[in-house]
């Protein structure tokens, strides 16, 4: 099975590394950056992203133009971020071959759409599918045991994609709703910065539950508003999710809070990761998003006032704690 990973950060890089290490597979990693793709042939590591990662002989590295490489594919893996996939779809769709992506989150500007509806405007009906789940990249990298889930509505691209990425330590479910899957990926990391924010406030156990179960309610809300189901949420891409981006020590959202709640500022934040936190740019998509909907997400409203410097940390906890009385549940 050939495969192509377009995209070489840590989770494209990592995801790479995997395929590659799999009996039966032919896997490209295509890197935009030509500097960054000849220091890691040189050095057959991702220094930048997976410095501890080293890149196994089989796995094929690649950059220049993308129709060469692509054409005779099985599989088109798009791990770029958001802001990215419109402009990779364009160039990918005349090339008519299988493809995924691994991008979470809103598009930024205009309507904010998600993955499947940017593919609807660029594309048009032609199949795709989506790879999603909790999984911190060096994780995979290293082996360590790891669960995915692939959806499409296209049922052959489901089983494309768990046959190129299932194996002894990754496991790959599937599923049909695109929608679902998606917003699960697009509003954890929002919901990451939140959680960082109450454990780096000292709040306790008590509230970090509340606050990832509550989150996970706001997260089901939105993605029934764009025809999602509300059992996907309790999946992979969904809770499973959540809970590793919220409270996991690698997440980089995570840190976002804890450092916001420390009192650094959010440029200095953002600048000590030295990688994305997805969420600092997606929080504003999300509630945008979700006001047009008429969809409630007290939590997400009280991420972007604090990104926005409108809050300060405990100014927001008292916000979400002063709300009037409500039904648990959805």
């Amino acid at each position: 099975m050939k495969i192509a990973v377009l995209g070489a950060g840590a989770w494209g890089t990592a995801l790479a590394v995997h395929a590659s290490r799999l009996p039966g597979r032919s896997v490209h990693l295509w890197a935009r950056d030509a500097a960054q793709l000849a220091q890691m042939r040189a050095q057959r590591r991702n220094a930048r992203y997976l410095p501890d990662t080293l890149l196994p002989t089989p796995l094929q590295l690649a950059d220049g133009p993308l129709a060469p490489l692509c054409a005779d594919q099985d599989l088109l893996v798009i791990a770029t971020p958001m802001a990215a996939l419109r402009s990779m779809l364009a160039e990918l769709a005349p090339l008519g071959r299988p493809l995924a992506w691994l991008c979470k989150g809103f598009e930024a500007g205009g309507a904010g759409l998600l993955g499947h509806e940017i593919h609807q405007a660029v594309v048009g009906q032609a199949p795709f599918g989506v790879l999603s789940g909790p999984s911190f990249a060096q994780e995979v990298a290293a082996g360590q045991p790891t669960a995915l889930v692939a959806a499409s509505a296209d049922a052959a691209l489901r089983e494309a994609l768990v046959q190129a990425f299932h194996g002894p330590t990754l496991r790959v479910y599937s599923s049909d709703d695109v929608p679902g899957v998606e917003v699960g990926g697009a509003v954890k990391n929002l919901l990451a910065i939140a959680t960082g924010l109450c454990d780096g406030l000292s709040l306790g156990l008590n509230a970090r539950a509340a606050l990832v179960t509550r989150g996970l309610a706001e997260m089901t809300r939105l993605g029934l508003a764009l025809g999602a189901r509300a059992e996907t949420f309790m999946g992979l891409s969904g809770l499973g999710d959540l809970v590793l981006t919220a409270t996991g020590d690698l997440s980089r959202n995570r840190k976002v809070g804890l450092l916001l709640a420390r009192g650094m500022r959010l440029d200095e934040a953002v600048a000590s990761l030295g990688h994305v936190a997805e969420g600092v740019y997606s929080a504003r998509t999300v509630v945008q998003r979700a006001r047009a909907l008429g969809v409630e997400m007290p939590i997400a409203e009280s991420v972007l006032a604090l990104l926005d410097g409108q809050l300060q940390p405990q100014q927001a906890v008292a916000a979400l704690m002063g709300r009037e009385p409500a039904a648990d549940g959805v």
